[in-house]
Formats: C-alpha cells, structure tokens, sequence
C-alpha cells in the first residue's frame, strides 16, 4: 500500500509540474537528483524541453538513473560514471564549490585571530561534525580528549547544534589548545590552518577538501540513500587520496588513526596530492558551458 500511495503522489506531482513548466516555459531544466527532480525533470522531457543532470555523489542515485536515458546532458563529479548513465551524455565537471573556498586567499594570521588561537607551530587538525552533530565523530573526540592534549595537536572542533552544550563540558578542564563551536562561518578561515580535515563524505565538502589538496580522514555517515556517502570516501580511499574509517568503528579507531597521521609529514603530502590530483576546476563554469551549449542547439 505504501508503494500505491508513492505512485499516486508522483502522478499529482507529474499534474502540478507542469502546469509550472507550462507557465515558466523554460529553455532548459536542471535536476541534481531527489524527490524534487523526479516529477519536473520528468515533465520536462515529455514536453520536449531540454534536460541536464548533475550528479553530485560517485555512486549515481535512483532518480538521476531514472531520467539519465532521456537527459540530454549528464555532468558528473566523478570518474567512471558510465555504469550508472549513458557514456555518449556524460561529461566530467566535478561539482561546484562556494567561492570563497574555490578562490581561496587568507592571511594565517588573520585566521588564527579569528579562533581565538596562537600560532606555536602546532599541527592543526579541523574536525567538521555537520550542522546537527555527527554523533560518532564527536563521540571520538570527547572521549580521547586525553591524547588530544597530551599530543600538543591544535584542535578546530566544529560540534554541530546537537553536540555543543556536551563538547563544551568535556572541555572544561581540557589543557590543550583548541577552538569549539557548533558552527563556523569562516570555513575559509578552517581550511586554510588546517593540516589534516575529518569530515563527513558529502559531495560538497569532498569537492572542497580535492580543490585544496587537503588530507582528509573520511567517516561516511550510515543514515544516507543507498549508502552514497561510502562510496565516495571509497572513490578517494581507493586513489590514496583519503583515510576511510567506518562510522560504526569511528569512537574506538578516529582520534587514534588522526593524532598518528597527522604526525606523518610524508603520508600527509601524499594524500593531499592525491586529493589534488582528483580535483576538477572551475566545475560551475563548466556545467553552465553546457547548459549554454543545449539552449544554442534548440
């Protein structure tokens, strides 16, 4: 019954989408996947306009397979795509990042004032918990905040809006230099000290991480569609670009795997050019390129 009710919402979606299309009438329609794309981009192929998907993620969602036979473009972030679309529509664009971290330009000064913390030729670790606050990421930290400190390692801990009130706590008596807050606006700031990043394995930030050359320590979260956060950090893990821990082995391996290699100047460059090596540039140029090209050939 569930699926009925699924069936019945899509074809009300498919009514409703094209009245907006009709009265928008555009020249061409962009989806990134998700619910939302299904019915508009769907609409919008069977009323002959023009479609572009851009997978974000190197293991393609349902709906972007769904509509990649009928698109007219596909721009993905990842290499190998053809397992999921057709080869002939595929082109390699990488995804978009905001600006102020595609054109990255900061005073190392400046960002240290900006945490709060002194420059004493520390290694500086970032650890980014997400806007809720990755539990397990932050589980890790809290509960080895003993070897943080005794490691002299400078700690950016981004908690998230579910984690803050706790990590501040654990912190109380903590010795060691660090910065904690459940946001940070300055993630150009964050990027630009940091020596070694542990992320989550979205899109958006392993796109980041790749332009900057950072090594990364990935913990991909288990609580996303059709696992796609893993195989991201496996697209990265396996070119020797990223450090993979699992989320379900994070509290007991996390602080340990980042104190150790942020440690290693050596194995540090070597993901860091690999991360490099991945990256595509100037990818919203290069998506709208073809969107143009699409609009020209109507």
């Amino acid at each position: 019954w569930r699926n009925v009710g699924v069936i019945k919402n899509y074809l009300l979606s498919l009514y409703k989408v094209r009245k907006t299309i009709k009265s928008f009438n555009p020249d061409v329609v962009v989806g990134v996947g998700g619910y939302a794309s299904a019915p508009t981009l769907k609409m919008a192929q069977m009323l002959g306009i023009p479609t572009l998907i851009q997978e974000q993620n190197s293991y393609a969602g349902v709906t972007n397979k769904y509509l990649s036979n009928s698109a007219n473009r596909i721009c993905v972030a990842y290499p190998d795509m053809e397992r999921f679309f057709p080869k002939d529509k595929i082109v390699l664009t990488g995804n978009p990042i905001r600006p102020q971290i595609e054109h990255l330009s900061v005073d190392r000064a400046e960002a240290l004032a900006y945490f709060g913390l002194e420059d004493k030729g520390q290694a500086i670790v970032l650890v980014i918990g997400g806007s809720l606050g990755a539990r397990t990421i932050n589980d890790s930290i809290a509960q080895h905040l003993d070897e943080w400190e005794a490691s002299g390692v400078t700690l950016i801990w981004q908690t998230g809006k579910g984690y803050i009130d706790e990590a501040q706590s654990k912190l109380s008596n903590y010795k060691g230099s660090v910065y904690c807050s459940a946001f940070i606006d300055r993630m150009d700031y964050a990027y630009s000290l940091a020596d070694l990043v542990v992320s989550r394995a979205g899109a958006s930030t392993i796109s980041e991480l790749c332009h900057l050359g950072k090594p990364s320590i990935l913990v991909p979260s288990p609580n996303v569609a059709e696992d796609h956060q893993t195989k991201n950090a496996e697209a990265l893990s396996t070119r020797s670009a990223a450090v993979l821990i699992r989320d379900v082995d994070s509290r007991s391996e996390l602080s340990a795997t980042a104190l150790a290699l942020v440690a290693d100047k050596d194995k540090l460059s070597r993901l860091g050019a690999g991360a490099k090596a991945l990256a595509e540039g100037q990818s919203a140029e290069r998506i709208l390129s073809e969107i143009e090209k699409i609009v020209l050939a109507k």
